[in-house]
């Protein structure tokens, strides 16, 4: 009878360990951080509504970088998926060498870029590097649109005009917001006029406008059209505390296409926990590997709770 009673409670105990999933109590709220980008956003939204299919309940911060670094460190926040690198290398790195926080290897985005590009027919018309555009000065009316003051990518512009690289020292660059910038890009191109402008990707821009980015200019922005990847942190205990979680958020991964096309209706003003759900609507096939060997919060098969979360 003794025998009986501890198998018993021997079972008991381990189904009640698989019943959670292997995860702590406090996991089962998880903490994700927000940085304000719209890519950043968008990805969060995502993650966010899994979580809620699975039977977790996400919260989530929006914080700026240094402050959403420290909250991973004093275990504040368990999750961020905005590590851009090499754009926030600097701040980042010294908390991954003091091990205060933990990247999760490899990118949950790669093929990022940001550089300058023209509207296709600019390009086709022969504005293909950094080294064309001064060739067409005066159709470019000597001028290079940037976003707002103060930004690292504007510095980069003025200072090939101020060395005259690339023969662009009788240019200017015009700063604006991102939108009063995208607004000129567009009615250049209805125009049919060529105009030369920091883009970037992901964005929406990408799918709403046919653009080309500019080769050539790896000394100023980087290798591969100032090529960035997106890492996603945890704090220095989210990923053994929370293994069943931690799975979740180590499968995730994005391309600039589906970010181009998500950030489309949160830019909008769609919330975006209802573009995101929409989204994973119509890619549904997204989920199987997002949530391989993933269990709900109660220890169940993930996928197909979230496909009857979603309504699928």
């Amino acid at each position: 009878m003794k025998l009986r009673l501890l198998s018993l409670l021997v079972a008991s105990a381990c189904a009640a360990h698989v019943a959670y999933a292997n995860d702590d109590a406090t996991c089962r709220t998880v903490r994700f951080v927000d940085i304000g980008w719209t890519d950043i956003t968008s990805t969060t939204a995502l993650a966010s509504v899994l979580f809620e299919g699975l039977g977790y309940t996400p919260r989530t911060t929006v914080a700026s970088v240094p402050i959403s670094l420290a909250g991973l460190k004093n275990k504040q926040i368990d999750v961020s998926l905005g590590y851009w690198w090499p754009v926030q290398e600097k701040a980042v790195q010294p908390f991954l060498d003091a091990k205060s926080i933990d990247k999760i290897e490899p990118p949950n985005l790669s093929g990022a870029k940001a550089t300058l590009a023209v509207p296709s027919y600019a390009y086709d018309a022969g504005i293909k590097r950094f080294a064309d555009i001064a060739k067409h000065k005066d159709e470019l009316d000597g001028t290079i649109y940037g976003i707002e003051p103060g930004s690292s990518a504007n510095a980069k512009i003025q200072k090939m005009i101020d060395t005259n690289q690339f023969g662009l020292g009788g240019f200017k660059l015009v700063q604006s917001s991102e939108a009063g910038m995208l607004v000129t890009v567009e009615r250049a191109i209805r125009e049919k006029k060529p105009v030369v402008f920091l883009a970037w990707e992901p964005h929406p821009m990408n799918i709403q406008m046919k653009i080309n980015y500019l080769a050539g200019g790896d000394d100023v922005f980087g290798p591969n059209y100032g090529e960035a990847r997106v890492y996603t942190l945890t704090n220095p205990d989210f990923l053994a505390r929370c293994p069943n979680a931690s799975q979740l958020v180590k499968n995730l991964r994005f391309t600039t296409d589906l970010e181009n096309r998500l950030m489309q209706p949160v830019m909008n003003k769609e919330r975006p926990a209802d573009a995101a759900k929409a989204y994973l609507k119509q890619n549904p096939q997204l989920l199987d590997s997002w949530l391989a060997g993933v269990k709900t919060v109660d220890g169940k098969d993930g996928l197909p709770a979230v496909r009857q979360y979603l309504g699928l």
